[in-house]
């Protein structure tokens, strides 16, 4: 190994330095901005036009099921796609979708539409989102490893993660923040800016042109030979099931509207804090991880980390204060962003370059659904059992997962990069 290489292992900002990454990293950053302020303001906006927490699970359905249905499809589209169009059809598509809700918000509707008419505006706007994400999603990845040589990979995806952290922690807040202070209006037109800006930066990528063989495969094909990849390979397929059905249980944060406006009584501000304080945990970790990388042992510490987040959610769903509830969700962001870095880095280390978009859609269905499955699993949960109830089974529901998957997974436990 030759010295430069030495000495760009040991850089923590050895990935930063490529321009072209910098340029992807700042235009994912504006972008997931406003994508978080968005979904911030979705699910405030449809609990004051409805004031039923099963509403809000229904966003979460509402995107999670195009998004599922065209995953594997968008995986084989985006291997065989020339990588920075796609990309910037996307973040555009994005746009548009923002734009709609920008007129669905104004006077005009408002006045000539019901709430329930609304709301059903919002839940197809999403759905519409849902499509766009199921190629949008997994193509950064895909691009990240066209960009950034193989051995500086693991430390572009803890980039990645941080600024994908930041920005979700940065557009929790000032959604709620912006929505208090100026309406959902014009919270919309920021959101709408913010994603044109991110367009701006990516504009700046070059080509990333497909791989040549997966060009001369027929689709069905193409699909079955990234999923029987996941599906030998022990370690990605631990990790991501691990993490689907954590998430999927543990959401306790598609009810945080519910408990900032009627148990904590801390309204729009409050809500945007709570909304914030799981990813200002992650912000302080992945940025701990950047400088100090798990070096060992990183399988077991997933598991570790998992279980703690299952701890955190029930200590949430408990408390009447609010400091303690925001500690709660700091440190739920913190353990839970230690397993965002450990999965991601296992995900990117083990994928071919031929598979990359496959793989990356396969881990969208596992993880980024998940988390509206999860949203429309706490709506339903808390319909049945009402919502302290609810995200109490939640947090429980993780812990038996983790205990499951320690003994049925033992490469996964034992696994270390």
């Amino acid at each position: 190994m030759s010295q430069t290489t030495t000495q760009q292992l040991t850089d923590p900002f050895a990935s930063i330095k490529i321009p072209e990454y910098r340029n992807l990293m700042m235009g994912r950053f504006l972008f997931i901005m406003g994508l978080r302020m968005m979904g911030t303001l979705a699910g405030w906006w449809v609990y004051e036009l409805t004031n039923a927490p099963f509403a809000i699970g229904i966003i979460g359905l509402s995107e999670v099921v195009p998004a599922v249905s065209l995953a594997l499809y968008a995986g084989h589209v985006i291997d065989k796609s020339e990588k920075r169009s796609l990309l910037l059809r996307g973040v555009g598509a994005y746009f548009l979708a923002a734009l709609m809700l920008l007129l669905l918000s104004t006077g005009k509707a408002t006045l000539h539409l019901s709430n329930y008419q609304i709301a059903f505006g919002v839940y197809a706007i999403i759905f519409c989102t849902g499509i766009i994400r199921s190629f949008t999603g997994p193509v950064f990845g895909t691009v990240i490893a066209a960009i950034v040589p193989r051995t500086l990979l693991q430390n572009a995806t803890t980039w990645s993660q941080g600024v994908w952290l930041s920005a979700s922690v940065t557009g929790h807040a000032l959604g709620g923040i912006l929505i208090g202070n100026f309406g959902i209006t014009s919270t919309l037109i920021i959101i709408s800016s913010l994603v044109i800006l991110g367009f701006i930066c990516m504009f700046q990528i070059k080509h990333k042109p497909p791989v040549a063989t997966i060009t001369e495969k027929k689709t069905w094909e193409s699909v079955k030979e990234g999923l029987r990849f996941v599906l030998k390979t022990k370690e990605i397929l631990g990790a991501l099931t691990l993490d689907l059905f954590a998430v999927l249980f543990g959401g306790a944060v598609a009810m945080i509207p519910v408990f900032a406006k009627d148990i904590l009584n801390v309204g729009a501000k409050g809500f945007g804090w709570l909304n914030a304080a799981s990813d200002i945990g992650s912000i302080i970790i992945i940025i701990t991880l950047t400088l100090f990388p798990l070096r060992k042992k990183q399988g077991r510490t997933l598991l570790f980390a998992v279980a703690g987040f299952g701890l955190c959610i029930i200590t949430f769903a408990l408390s009447r204060s609010f400091l303690l509830s925001f500690c709660a969700l700091l440190l739920s962001g913190i353990v839970d962003g230690i397993s965002v870095v450990v999965r991601g880095t296992i995900l990117q280390l083990n994928t071919p370059d031929t598979m990359r978009g496959r793989v990356m859609s396969v881990n969208s269905m596992f993880i980024n659904s998940s988390n509206e499955l999860g949203q429309f699993e706490s709506g339903v949960a808390a319909k049945l059992m009402g919502v302290i109830p609810s995200v109490v089974f939640g947090g429980s529901m993780t812990l038996l997962v983790v205990i499951v998957t320690w003994f049925k997974a033992p490469t996964l436990r034992k696994m270390q990069y």
